[in-house]
């Protein structure tokens, strides 16, 4: 039994497509926005075994994302292998929130020790802590990935449902990570170039094709003036910025603050702090961060 997951699995035959969940994701958003179902998490856990990482697509996967080419899989891409079955859960008709456009919030990995495309990969996804925020109802989605019967990548994505409030939430809701510090733009060590279509380009090596990334006509439809990119693009291209000091076992931390409107140029800095590395994105006008994080080393 994975840490803290719930006692009811449901075993997938294989890894579900991105394209038919967001299928039924729609049907079910629109069944919540309209007030249908209840508020409770599914207490299941879905889980596929025998899981293998495809070299062409790896390969395209660091080339997008700027990670070397090694048979390492990187962190980013375990969670690209993995979100498709915690997506999975997301668009059970019991599942409380709609799935599309729903905002990233925060996203924990820990990466206990290197995969390869030869591991044979066991996935694991529940939800749990459906909770208000200031801005709607947020929730966790853990998703475990194990080699050798050992749990060997683990992360935790919180999402943020807007405008869906919880029947019982306080006004204003909260926000578990409080009153944020306030951000002053670091000496930069980078510029990033992300052209209009980084969305698109992200979705085709990560299957999310989640409307709010892939244009400006689609995004306006969820509340965005144009398409952003992918909560896990940008946070995993600082990882890649990281390079192989991270090591083979770490913790990555990021919050997400503001979206990254496309097309757009960053201002990014990726240093030693500690044991680890921290690193920032942020608006090189306006000095708003757009995300912010940690990598740190894991002992064992």
């Amino acid at each position: 039994m994975t840490r803290g997951a719930p006692a009811a699995l449901v075993a997938l035959p294989r890894v579900p497509g991105l394209g038919g969940l967001y299928a039924r994701g729609l049907v079910a958003s629109a069944r919540r926005r309209s007030g249908g179902g209840g508020w409770s998490l599914p207490d299941v856990t879905y889980g596929v075994d025998d899981v293998r990482a495809d070299v062409d697509h790896l390969t395209a996967y660091q080339h997008l994302l700027g990670e070397p080419a090694t048979d390492a899989l990187p962190a980013g891409f375990v969670h690209v292998l993995a979100f498709p079955v915690a997506t999975a859960v997301m668009v059970r008709d019991d599942f409380p929130l709609p799935l599309l456009g729903m905002v990233h919030l925060a996203n924990r990995v820990e990466q206990r020790r290197q995969l390869t495309p030869g591991d044979r990969l066991g996935v694991r996804a529940w939800a749990r802590d459906l909770r208000p925020h200031r801005a709607g109802t947020q929730v966790d989605l853990v998703t475990e990935v194990a080699a050798d019967g050992d749990v060997a990548w683990r992360g935790v994505s919180t999402y943020l449902a807007k405008g869906v409030r919880l029947p019982d939430a306080p006004d204003g809701g909260r926000d578990d990570a409080g009153e944020r510090a306030t951000f002053t733009p670091p000496a930069r060590t980078g510029r990033w170039e992300l052209p209009a279509d980084t969305g698109r380009r992200y979705a085709a090596v990560s299957g999310d094709r989640n409307p709010i990334h892939l244009s400006a006509l689609s995004a306006r439809a969820f509340g965005f003036p144009r398409a952003i990119a992918h909560g896990m693009f940008t946070a995993s291209r600082a990882l890649a910025d990281v390079g192989a000091a991270r090591g083979d076992a770490f913790a990555w931390d990021v919050e997400f603050a503001a979206p990254v409107l496309l097309p757009a140029t960053p201002d990014v800095r990726v240093a030693r702090d500690g044991d680890g590395h921290a690193f920032a994105v942020w608006h090189a006008r306006s000095g708003k961060p757009h995300l912010t994080g940690t990598v740190t080393p894991l002992t064992a």
